[in-house]
């Protein structure tokens, strides 16, 4: 199976066109932290918190503090993860050509800093070795003016699984 990840900085997309920045559409995949839309499967949080843990311990290791969780930012990567899972798209670009700081302003998060995206690993360590080993993906990650972080991940109906993580200045 292929493992790919890729990573985007907002400083990326500030000069990419207004209808690449508009924000995503709400519709049945939308995915709304603490409604009954919210549902994630046990293998998925537990995939999204271990991302979370590993996150801030790379980064404890690294001399940065550790970052919080936003309720907005799992949204706006839960949504992306859910758009990549539906449409087999590996992408930071997701549905309606949203960004990820379409996708984070939708969701109420007005500061969005950076994205990191994979799929096909098979666990959050697998997942955290290749973002570590990318220059981008570190730099996301260790870049310690970040302030907050969301997870998603969903699996497309083949069983593959799709991450995401945003990270917020604030």
């Amino acid at each position: 199976m292929w493992k790919v990840v890729l990573s985007v900085t907002a400083a990326a997309l500030w000069a990419a066109p207004a209808s690449a920045q508009a924000a995503a559409p709400t519709g049945p995949a939308t995915v709304v932290v603490g409604s009954p839309e919210a549902v994630v499967a046990p293998a998925e949080a537990e995939l999204m918190s271990l991302l979370v843990t590993q996150t801030n311990q790379r980064r404890h290791a690294a001399g940065c503090g550790q970052l919080g969780v936003d309720p907005d930012l799992i949204v706006a990567s839960l949504r992306q993860s859910d758009f990549m899972a539906d449409t087999g798209t590996f992408s930071h670009i997701g549905r309606g050509g949203s960004t990820f700081v379409a996708r984070a302003r939708a969701a109420g998060y007005a500061a969005p800093a950076g994205e990191n995206i994979a799929w096909g690993y098979d666990t959050a360590t697998e997942v955290m070795d290749a973002w570590m080993a990318s220059p981008a993906h570190r730099r996301n990650i260790l870049n310690c003016d970040a302030r907050s972080i969301g997870t998603g991940v969903r699996y497309a109906a083949d069983g593959t699984p799709y991450f995401t993580q945003v990270f917020g200045w604030r």
